[in-house]
């Protein structure tokens, strides 16, 4: 009868002691709830997490795809951080038993698609990098279980089309970065639903036009940086839109052609007391070619000027080239009359009568 309790304490000091040991490569630390496998060389997901782990750390491995289901042992996990891999793919419902996970980091690998149940199981997300990835496009079904996230970063990938509402799910989101990809056009839906949203990143695309209501639903918009594009000029009304207490707006780094509409709504904007330029003094001029490179603070006030002068001139050629011309044939007139004989004028004046 002792054997047998000895034998039944030593297999669960075993099971205990096996539960709970650390995968080789990593480091293991129960008292803050941490294991660290960064710069294992690992090839796939370690079998070994101690249950305890909140915070796992796989960065800068050589993972190259995270399988269906991969942390169904790992429920308790708060933060995971894959960044740093080979990962080109994530299958469906890798990520659906982590039901308490808060923040996912799996930027700087090649993905360059999610699938449709990518969000599956991520409901209390609140952070979700992937940035420096291979992204193309953005697909409302991929962010779908999102509802809960706050920050979104994207940052760096080849991104050139969003489908309208992809960030549908997305309510409670309070930064989106997009900095570094390749948009044209922002269309009127892309960023509907994001009543939460503060900071807005669009830095380094290649936009050169916004539609007049893109902006109107994101009411609690406190910095849109449109910094570094291919914007030449803007209209008013599409900035106006922006219906909130207080917005900063960076537009520095666009190709601006410098002619007197722009001066005109550049001078409305800086008047509506909400909005705020912070960068209006670094605006400077592409085009026209002689004013390349100059600040458009220097030229805004002589814009609108040299437009009504060269109106003025152009005004007045015609006029004179028209009077010229009704001169012209008036002489005409006259030196015919004068030309023809007296019988032929007395002919013509009875056939005036």
């Amino acid at each position: 009868m002792q054997y047998f309790f000895c034998l039944l304490l030593l297999m669960a000091v075993y099971s205990k002691s096996h539960s709970t040991r650390c995968e080789k490569g990593c480091d293991c630390h129960e008292e803050l709830k941490l294991t660290t496998c960064a710069n294992a060389l690992f090839t796939q997901l370690p079998n070994h997490i101690p249950p305890y782990t909140e915070h796992l750390d796989l960065s800068v491995n050589l993972l190259t795809f995270i399988p269906k289901s991969s942390f169904q042992m790992e429920r308790k996990l708060r933060v995971l951080l894959i960044k740093d891999n080979n990962i080109s793919a994530v299958a469906d419902g890798a990520f659906t038993q982590l039901e308490f996970l808060q923040k996912l980091d799996l930027s700087c690998n090649r993905i360059s698609s999610l699938s449709e149940s990518f969000s599956l199981g991520l409901n209390a997300l609140r952070e979700l990098q992937l940035s420096h990835n291979h992204l193309h496009t953005l697909d409302s079904r991929s962010f779908m279980h999102l509802d809960g996230l706050q920050r979104l970063n994207l940052t760096g990938n080849v991104i050139h089309n969003i489908q309208v509402r992809s960030f549908g799910s997305m309510s409670t989101l309070r930064q989106l970065h997009l900095e570094g990809n390749h948009l044209v056009s922002l269309n009127n839906g892309v960023f509907s639903m994001l009543k939460s949203l503060e900071v807005l990143n669009l830095q380094g695309n290649q936009i050169n036009k916004t539609q007049e209501g893109v902006f109107t639903p994101m009411t609690s918009l406190a910095l849109l940086n449109l910094a570094h594009n291919q914007m030449s000029t803007i209209y008013f009304k599409t900035f106006l839109s922006i219906h909130t207490y207080s917005t900063h707006i960076l537009l520095e780094g666009n190709p601006w052609n410098c002619n007197c509409d722009l001066q005109k709504v550049f001078h409305k904007l800086r008047s509506v007391q909400r909005l705020f330029l912070d960068d209006y003094y670094n605006l400077s001029c592409n085009a026209p070619t002689e004013l390349a490179n100059y600040r458009l603070m220097d030229v805004d006030t002589e814009l609108c000027i040299a437009e009504v002068v060269i109106v003025l001139i152009i005004t007045v050629t015609v006029v004179i080239t028209v009077l010229g011309a009704i001169v012209m044939a008036e002489r005409k007139r006259k030196k015919k009359k004068r030309g023809k004989h007296w019988t032929e004028q007395g002919n013509l004046s009875d056939s005036d009568h």
